[in-house]
């Protein structure tokens, strides 16, 4: 079945805005990274340094995948696991409204996966 123009753009236009917005963050965590003492938080256990590259990948490598549309639907998989970390593990125990950034997030790249990244990609999907 055929998807309507309208469809492509909008489909186009949530990767795209989602990603960038994402993006923003990974870069700003860049800076900790480049910065001389590293401070980041580790709530899995794997390490600070090892968590933030992993951050990182999700928010920053993922994401320009994602915008580009290639194997975008393989580059939500991180996203979703980081704010599944972000929501149940780093924020646990605080109220919706702290949660909420990172469930719009969540539900986003949920949605990205599940109907990828439309014609308007490298994938052409």
């Amino acid at each position: 079945m055929k998807k309507s123009v309208r469809y492509q753009i909008g489909q186009f236009i949530f990767r795209i805005s989602i990603s960038i917005m994402l993006l923003v963050h990974g870069v700003q965590k860049l800076d900790i990274l480049l910065s001389s003492g590293l401070q980041f938080s580790d709530p899995i256990g794997l390490g600070p340094t090892f968590t933030l590259i992993l951050v990182l990948i999700a928010e920053i490598i993922c994401p320009i995948l994602i915008i580009i549309g290639y194997k975008a639907r393989l580059a939500t998989i991180p996203p979703i696991i980081l704010m599944l970390v972000a929501i149940f593990i780093v924020k646990a125990g605080t109220s919706f409204e702290v949660r909420e950034v990172s469930l719009l997030y969540l539900l986003s790249f949920i949605t990205i996966g599940l109907i990828g990244p439309g014609r308007i990609s490298i994938d052409k999907n």
